[in-house]
């Protein structure tokens, strides 16, 4: 059986219970060695088969796969995050099923959630916005023309940018294209969860030279959007736990 585990952003306590039972089980892991915290390991069985895919092909993950397969064994493929975010398992998981071996899929907590918890931020304000986006900035792998920045930033939304950072300037350029103004706030969190984490908080206008000051170049999570702002009040307050709200669970007290 191969089970693909979200291993969380970085602090090894925010993998799940059921992705932390799949390693002290597995015969085999194959980790993505770029992102994944290495003391996710020590969970492992002393003789545990291990697989850094950073230096892998997609063919050469599937052989081990297939090798331990042939011979009973249990295979973790550990992907940092949550494996259905960037994490290229179509791929992977469309071998597997040609192979007919047989897979499942462990859920891990997002970077781009580590990194609200980290801002101490609800990325869906009512009255200021409903909407979350999940982007990235087109590089060796482009984004289709309707999903580029300059067009997703029209929604006004919170826009969360991953694997782009080095682009900062090039992001900062299509988000004002697409209707932020220079002044509207932005955060960059660094290595979100982990204990070298770092946060930076500005404007449009000064984000591109803070995240060159602080020589920030990689693992590092974009956020973008009016619920950053620090003094915004306008927010309508949730009709949940409002004392004038009813619902099933509770009649309204006034």
């Amino acid at each position: 059986m191969v089970h693909i585990v979200g291993a969380g952003p970085g602090d090894i306590e925010l993998i799940t219970l059921k992705g932390k039972k799949f390693l002290e089980e597995a015969d085999v892991v194959i980790y993505a060695g770029s992102l994944v915290n290495p003391e996710l390991l020590n969970f492992c069985k002393a003789d545990v088969k291990k697989y850094d895919s950073a230096y892998m092909t997609l063919d050469e993950v599937i052989h081990v796969i297939e090798t331990a397969e042939s011979e009973n064994l249990t295979t973790v493929r550990l992907h940092t995050g949550d494996p259905s975010i960037y994490g290229a398992i179509q791929e992977q998981m469309d071998a597997l099923e040609k192979k007919n071996i047989s897979f499942d899929i462990t859920p891990g907590v997002s970077s781009f959630l580590a990194a609200a918890a980290s801002l101490k931020q609800e990325f869906t304000l009512p009255g200021i916005t409903q909407t979350v986006i999940i982007t990235r900035q087109g590089g060796r792998t482009p984004t289709p023309e309707s999903e580029q920045l300059k067009n997703l930033a029209k929604h006004q939304t919170t826009i969360c940018i991953f694997l782009s950072i080095s682009m900062i300037s090039k992001i900062v350029e299509e988000l004002i294209e697409g209707g932020f103004s220079k002044n509207a706030p932005i955060a960059v969190v660094e290595r979100a969860s982990w204990s070298d984490e770092k946060i930076i908080r500005g404007t449009l206008e000064t984000i591109a030279e803070q995240v060159k000051e602080e020589e920030i170049t990689r693992t590092a999570m974009i956020i973008v959007g009016h619920c950053l702002d620090s003094h915004i009040e306008q927010y309508s307050h949730s009709q949940l736990y409002s004392p004038k709200f009813s619902h099933m669970f509770r009649k309204a007290k006034v």
